[in-house]
């Protein structure tokens, strides 16, 4: 009898996905959606945030008109933090997220996350990473015991394999060769 394995994947591309505090009592549904769409939960914590780390982590928006209140909502209550995986992680989450502004959402997007969570543009339920580079640095931030390796990709991937991958690579295929066996049956 042959058993069917599925080939083994690695998953190469994290992005932090958050669900807000408004909508925390509806993080078993959310996650069995954000599994159903084929990302993998690598790490997951419930916490509650400072107004001081609500700045810190919104930095980038400090100065806008809602900067205040996004403080403010995001420190009043707890907040499940995850970092999931899966192949273009962060344009698949943000697309399952759908548009920031739930009212919107709701329109051109109906069944994306925001448009099913969330209530208005600041109340939107759930947050994702922009970018790749965006996605380190906050899983970093809500996960600091976290390690992120770098995953190098063109040149960079190529000058890894020719300066460590294929001398050792070519040291043992050639000390093997070297080798007679005593009895090779």
């Amino acid at each position: 009898m042959e058993i069917l394995m599925p080939e083994p994947q690695i998953y190469v591309e994290r992005t932090l996905a958050i669900i807000k505090p408004d909508v925390i009592d509806k993080e078993e549904e959310i996650e069995d959606l954000i599994l159903q769409s084929g990302f993998h939960i690598i790490q997951k914590r419930k916490l509650q945030l400072s107004p001081e780390q609500c700045s810190n982590f919104y930095a980038e928006q400090f100065g806008k008109v809602f900067f205040p209140n996004l403080t403010a909502y995001m420190s009043s209550g707890p907040i499940i933090a995850m970092v999931l995986a899966r192949n273009c992680a962060v344009s698949y989450w943000k697309e399952l997220l759908g548009p920031s502004n739930s009212l919107r959402a709701r329109t051109t997007h109906p069944h994306s996350l925001r448009a099913l969570y969330g209530t208005d543009e600041l109340r939107n339920g759930l947050h994702g990473s922009l970018s790749i580079s965006s996605a380190e640095k906050e899983i970093r931030f809500m996960f600091p015991e976290a390690v992120l390796e770098p995953v190098p990709t063109g040149q960079r991937a190529r000058d890894y394999l020719s300066l460590y991958v294929k001398p050792t690579l070519l040291a043992g295929l050639t000390a093997l060769c070297k080798e007679k066996p005593a009895d090779p049956m």
